[in-house]
């Protein structure tokens, strides 16, 4: 896809962005899939259905990530945000996951979900998305006047030192090749991804429930599908200047000797990079654009999807008939929404993504990063939720630390004998 403007490679690169992320609202909406909802059913019913449409996801994105960027189809090296990146953050994933995966479980539903709910008439939602957009934006932008944000102020003096500094890219195939000194990258990154993704599918399939189970089956897929076909658009998109073929990324690097002026020039280059889909700091960017009135220099790939995944949950709402008004039942309810909006929005910068960022755009790149944060957030979930069934069975008897323990024996995180509560 090369074009003889930046302005209409822009162009091509936010409205392909914008119909890719209506049919993911639209699909996700159809089929319910949602990441909590997965953990929930695991926890709560011992049903694994949508946890392997998740899976499902990861696999299929997995599989054709694999398969193009050995092609060089795909650039998920150089990507935004940098899965892959050198430096391995694993206290901010694994502390950002676990504050996301409790955060979702009191909003009822991640960030994509949140945006689901919007598009279906979900009001609660809409508080849990401003209050998501607020901390996001500022966990990376300045306050008004200063040039302190809340990560610099909160966590930057002691979670920095802890990050770990490899000689490779953090993805699995990077790393085993390093570890064997030899220089076949791309090759250990097709064999690991399509070997992973192999196990992948044959536990999901083994089900015989989920084999029968067509909305499960057609969300796994679809959405793995997008998730692959923004890696794909993100990295193929160029502009043809003085007989050069130049990314976006790229020419905006170029910009002063290739534009005749400033016009249309986004306001940052990271965002132009190769991309798929993640929804705090996109969530956050909606605030800064809001707050700039509008700029058109503030649109994103992430941005767009913001907008495109809303619509396409309230299309759907439409033609399925489920539109409807919720509001908070009462203020517990309120204050757990808001509480779980706060988190989200903390755990989400921190870890570097959500269930969708992190748990499978993130995870189709075999990022170290992205596999803790994946595990974090599910712990985070279903540890909040037994800690929840727990105080609501026991009532009074159960103290929130007598719950807390029973909950990681029950996750056989502790033996036995620790336990504080009969188990239900």
């Amino acid at each position: 896809m090369i074009f003889e403007s930046f302005a209409d490679s822009l162009s091509f690169f936010l409205w392909s962005t914008f119909i890719i992320s209506v049919v993911l609202g639209a699909v996700v909406n159809k089929t319910n899939f949602c990441t909590m909802g997965a953990v929930s059913d695991m926890v709560n019913m011992g049903d694994y259905g949508r946890f392997r449409a998740w899976l499902l996801a990861i696999a299929t994105a997995t599989i054709g990530v694999s398969i193009l960027e050995y092609m060089e189809l795909v650039n998920t090296t150089d990507a935004f945000p940098p899965y892959r990146a050198n430096q391995l953050i694993y206290i901010e994933n694994i502390i950002g996951g676990i504050l996301f995966g409790i955060g979702m479980t009191f909003a009822s539903g991640c960030g994509n979900k949140t945006l689901i709910r919007i598009g279906g008439g979900n009001i609660k939602s809409i508080l849990v998305f401003i209050i998501i957009a607020i901390i996001a934006y500022y966990m990376t932008a300045p306050f008004p006047n200063s040039d302190k944000t809340l990560y610099s102020v909160l966590f930057y003096d002691w979670v920095n030192p802890l990050a770990i500094s490899l000689d490779s890219n953090q993805d699995l195939g990077a790393i085993i090749n390093e570890f064997n000194a030899s220089d076949n990258t791309s090759s250990l990154r097709l064999i690991i991804g399509l070997s992973v993704a192999a196990g992948m599918l044959f536990y999901i399939f083994k089900a015989a429930e989920f084999r029968s189970s067509k909305d499960n089956i057609l969300g796994g897929l679809v959405i793995g599908l997008v998730i692959l076909t923004a890696w794909y658009t993100s990295s193929n998109i160029n502009v043809i200047a003085d007989d050069t073929n130049y990314s976006l990324s790229g020419y905006y690097e170029e910009w002063d000797m290739l534009a005749e002026s400033d016009e249309g020039k986004p306001a940052t280059g990271r965002t132009l990079s190769s991309q798929s889909f993640t929804f705090i700091n996109p969530i956050g960017q909606t605030f800064g654009y809001i707050k700039d009135k509008f700029d058109p220099a503030l649109l994103t790939f992430g941005l767009i999807s913001v907008f495109g995944v809303i619509l396409g949950s309230f299309l759907w709402s439409l033609i399925g008939r489920s539109f409807r008004i919720e509001w908070f039942v009462d203020f517990k309810d309120f204050l757990n929404h808001f509480v779980g909006a706060i988190l989200m929005g903390f755990g989400g910068v921190l870890a570097l993504g959500c269930t969708i960022g992190q748990g499978i755009t993130g995870m189709s790149t075999l990022a170290l990063g992205s596999i803790i944060t994946f595990v974090a957030i599910i712990f985070g979930s279903a540890m909040t939720m037994k800690i929840q069934y727990y105080k609501i069975v026991y009532e009074d008897e159960a103290s929130f630390t007598k719950a807390f323990i029973t909950a990681l024996v029950d996750m056989k995180l502790l033996p036995s004998s620790m336990r504080k509560l009969d188990a239900v």
